[in-house]
């Protein structure tokens, strides 16, 4: 299991969750978002970190995503917008980075809807907790339990991500009922919208790991 720390705005908090023990930070491109950075910010966030750098981006054309990404040195583009699948199969002729899907969701239905849509498209389906008006970072927690009881009907090959709501308190139940592939976090370790408490971030991944070392394999 992965653990990434999104939303970074700030250098320091890049310094913070590595030396928390993160697997993966992430950078917000959206516009108008609150935690929003340039592209060259999140190159030198992912350099400071020296992690794995996704970027969060949002209903861009192919060309523009492969030139952030690019230009940001990105591992992983995760895509919040109402991108179809050919824009996933042009992203993939485009470079070698991991391409991720977020989806907000509701029910049970919602969920294997979204994993059998994405599965073969995707490498990864983040879900999110559902807001009508943003598209994630609202710290939302989406029904982990309609997740369990769609957990035994995910299809092979797509990698399950757990966001939205998860903090230091509760990421330990999440790894413990959901078994997700990774856990992302933005809000729940933060003291305001773009500035992380490393204190929170430390918590989170110590937490995280322990839930993870306990479960049967």
């Amino acid at each position: 299991m992965e653990i990434k720390i999104c939303g970074l705005t700030r250098e320091e908090d890049a310094r913070s969750a590595a030396e928390a023990g993160a697997d993966r930070v992430g950078a917000v491109l959206v516009p108008g978002t609150p935690r929003e950075v340039s592209p060259a910010q999140a190159q030198r966030l992912g350099e400071v970190a020296s992690l794995p750098l996704t970027l969060v981006v949002a209903d861009l054309s192919v060309s523009e995503m492969t030139e952030v990404a690019m230009r940001a040195g990105a591992a992983a583009i995760q895509l919040h917008g109402e991108e179809d699948e050919e824009v996933f199969t042009a992203l993939r002729r485009r470079g070698s980075w991991e391409l991720w899907k977020a989806v907000r969701v509701r029910s049970g239905p919602e969920i294997l809807a979204a994993a059998r849509r994405w599965v073969g498209v995707a490498d990864l389906l983040l879900l999110d907790g559902w807001h009508p008006l943003q598209r994630g970072g609202t710290g939302t927690r989406f029904p982990w339990e309609a997740l369990e009881e769609a957990r035994d009907l995910w299809p092979a090959g797509l990698r399950l991500g757990a966001a939205g709501g998860l903090q230091p308190a509760n990421v330990a139940e999440a790894v413990t009922r959901l078994l997700p592939d990774l856990v992302d976090v933005s809000s729940g370790v933060e003291v305001s919208p773009g500035e992380k408490d490393p204190r929170a971030l430390h918590a989170f991944v110590e937490a995280a790991r322990q839930a993870r070392a306990a479960v049967p394999r």
